[in-house]
């Protein structure tokens, strides 16, 4: 391309005048000019076309590099945001395994806390009776105080007497409930032990029948209003099997407490609509198989649990619960202590044709047995 314009300059104040040549060479991202005072050869044409045919090529290079010195920068940033979001996934699963670990004692805190709800509600009583004889203790001494402040002649001794004895008899009444508050913190100590995690021959008869009442007594402990009828079917030939008692309690324990919830919320129900004539009932029977597997079958008349979600109730995290009311970690943890011991944990849905019934079924095999 070829451009032609007369251009004037003004050098040592004269006035010249001269004609350029302006020749185009057109690469990709632009173009070379060059300036000529006379028109353009063919060869001067040739020359700048294959100036401009290198520089493109170099341009294009020139732009490639600045693209991958770019592309460089941004693998760089991209590399220290990755390190970067590997560090916070990092930290976020050490703080989530943390958090499993506090869900999981949580869970494990409150399986104990239904075997103590009865014992809480009751250390309420010895600290009420502490409290009042306490209140009515300083009364007394303030009164003796002030007689004590009379002059001799106006102290009434047998009043003094008298109140040092009232004091006297508070305070053995004091201790008594004292000591009565103190037995049952030991007692709900005694009921937290940690699991020793040995194995020990241990009567799964026995162990079922106090977890039920306890169960129950710390669910009516909640809720004075509630009954239900536990009934127990005992194989009486039952032999002791080798197992960690305070693991298998907490399994037990969990089981139950679900059952006595469930029939305690289906009767809430069932009295809503009208019927006054359901009968909560929780059962736990236990048996040696034909394969002398030890079984023991925990069953309630509540709702049932629907189909669709019991493949899912031995889950992790898994709740129908409201938020709030449970971790979803209870019958995850039964599982897997039973799991442990070698036995498995199975759940069912009967309809006998008048109500559901849920059975939990353990089975642990028989060289558990002793």
């Amino acid at each position: 391309m070829i451009a032609e314009r007369r251009v004037g300059f003004v050098n040592n104040r004269r006035l010249s005048e001269h004609s350029e040549f302006w020749n185009f060479g057109d690469f990709s991202e632009g173009s070379l000019l060059l300036v000529t005072h006379t028109p353009a050869s063919e060869d001067t044409k040739t020359v700048l076309r294959k100036a401009t045919a290198v520089f493109d090529i170099a341009y294009r290079r020139f732009r490639d590099l600045q693209k991958a010195e770019a592309q460089a920068k941004r693998a760089e940033e991209d590399l220290i945001k990755i390190k970067e979001a590997r560090k916070i996934a990092e930290d976020a699963l050490i703080e989530l395994k943390a958090t499993q670990a506090q869900l999981i004692q949580s869970e494990k805190m409150a399986s104990l806390g239904e075997l103590t709800a009865g014992i809480a509600h009751e250390i309420q009583n010895p600290l009420n009776f502490v409290n009042n004889f306490s209140e009515v203790t300083q009364e007394l001494t303030d009164e003796l105080l002030e007689e004590r402040n009379k002059e001799r002649g106006e102290r009434d001794e047998g009043l003094e007497t008298e109140l040092i004895s009232d004091i006297q008899e508070n305070l053995k009444k004091i201790n008594h409930h004292g000591q009565r508050a103190s037995g049952i913190v030991k007692g709900m100590l005694e009921h937290s032990r940690n699991s020793s995690g040995q194995k020990e021959l241990t009567d799964i008869n026995a162990l079922a029948d106090e977890y039920l009442r306890l169960a129950y007594h710390g669910l009516r402990a909640k809720d004075k209003s509630f009954n239900a009828d536990s009934k127990t079917d005992f194989d009486p030939n039952l032999p002791k099997i080798e197992v960690i008692p305070q693991d298998i309690g907490r399994v037990l324990l969990n089981l139950i407490n679900n059952a006595f919830q469930a029939v305690k919320e289906e009767g809430e129900r069932r009295k809503e609509q009208g019927d006054m004539n359901y009968k909560p009932q929780v059962s736990i029977r236990t048996e040696v198989t034909a394969q002398s597997s030890l079984l023991i079958a925990i069953t309630d008349n509540g709702p049932g649990i629907p189909s669709e979600i019991k493949d899912k109730i031995f889950q992790p995290f898994f709740t129908t619960k409201p938020t709030g009311q449970g971790t979803g970690l209870g019958l995850s943890l039964a599982y897997d202590i039973v799991k442990a011991h070698g036995g498995t944990l199975e759940v069912a849905t009967v309809d006998d044709g008048k109500e559901n019934r849920t059975v939990f079924t353990l089975v642990f095999p028989s060289n558990s047995n002793a």
